[in-house]
């Protein structure tokens, strides 16, 4: 099958000699037809070697992956041909934190055997999960749709960890990737409306435009300037990924504020904040780690949200062969589109 495939240093596009489709092992298995398979930013560091993944043998990569049902294993609950989306991380059932419901924290499970990092993932015509990480679609929501469950799952955890987001308060998204578009889709779709979208790319705000939210949009020199003129937000959501960002708006909080910091920064970023401020302030730092048990959350915002809000050109979502990875990766680092996925089937 063809695939684009990670050896630790570097991609390149296998085929069928090289990497055969998947079979089924165990007996709770299925195979999935991949229809829809992102690049996160997550890979974008993989790729650049700032951020762990396997490398005792090479995999396709891919933890965003829609598609439908190829095969299944003679205890699976699924059916070839119904359409599902794939949940890359999963407990490992054992450990406190797991039997906590909490395997974001897990140190063997969670991030640490996420499908597409650790093993093969939707960077291919298939990919074999255990049907635990398998959802069923409901009737309404395409595989293009699907595409941007895991993320969605991701923001989903976010809002619970930012709960209560009350309308009303001033809220500040710092970059508008995906990530930062998603959030904003989120917040317009819940009835937030005083909301401001930083971002220093002048194409990416225009995307952020399609989406037709009425959201203030600003580039950062505006934020500094208007902290010089004490303008605060009751909460901050940091889509970045870079720490100096943090280390600049984190003094943008109003009293009592909470910073959501989102974006997946490299380990080895670092940022200076006050911790006077902290105290003086009564400010919360909350971090987001991956989508413990939020999938079928965001299915259902997926149903809810609708083509109003989960339109690819709107997203600034742009599709692209497996062939053209190369393609894909350079249009996401200038920044030209806000996501890039890949269209590998949908039949």
């Amino acid at each position: 099958m063809e695939a684009v495939v990670f050896d630790g240093s570097k991609l390149s596009l296998s085929y069928q000699k090289n990497y055969p489709i998947p079979t089924i092992i165990n007996d709770d298995d299925v195979i999935v037809k991949v229809h829809y398979s992102g690049i996160c930013g997550t890979d974008l560091h993989i790729i650049q070697g700032e951020f762990p993944a396997i490398k005792s043998h090479p995999i396709a990569l891919g933890h965003e992956s829609s598609g439908v049902i190829h095969a299944v294993g003679k205890n699976s609950i699924f059916k070839v041909g119904q359409k599902v989306v794939i949940d890359p991380n999963k407990s490992c059932n054992l450990c406190d934190f797991c039997r906590n419901g909490d395997y974001q924290y897990c140190r063997t499970a969670g991030i640490n055997s996420t499908i597409g990092i650790w093993q093969d993932g939707g960077w291919a015509q298939y990919v074999r999960a255990p049907q635990i990480q398998v959802f069923a679609l409901p009737d309404g929501i395409t595989t293009e749709q699907a595409g941007l469950c895991e993320p969605y799952s991701c923001v989903s955890h976010g809002f619970n960890r930012a709960a209560p987001l009350k309308v009303g308060q001033k809220i500040l998204i710092l970059g508008a990737g995906i990530i930062g578009n998603l959030w904003i889709t989120t917040l317009h779709h819940h009835g937030h409306r005083e909301v401001t979208v930083s971002e220093m790319n002048p194409t990416r705000l225009d995307i952020v435009k399609r989406m037709e939210t009425g959201f203030r949009l600003v580039t950062p020199d505006v934020l500094a300037k208007e902290a010089k003129e004490n303008v605060t937000y009751d909460v901050i959501i940091d889509c970045t990924g870079v720490g100096k960002v943090m280390e600049l708006s984190f003094h943008y909080l109003k009293e009592g504020g909470k910073y959501v910091l989102f974006g997946c920064c490299p380990p080895t970023h670092t940022a200076t904040i006050n911790p006077f401020d902290i105290y003086n302030k009564e400010l919360t730092v909350i971090g987001v780690k991956i989508n413990p048990f939020s999938f079928p959350s965001a299915i259902s915002w997926l149903k809810a949200m609708g083509s109003r809000y989960l339109d690819y050109h709107k997203l600034g979502v742009k599709t692209y062969r497996l062939s053209e990875y190369e393609s894909a990766l350079e249009d996401l680092k200038k920044g030209s589109v806000a996501k890039a996925m890949f269209k590998i089937s949908e039949d």
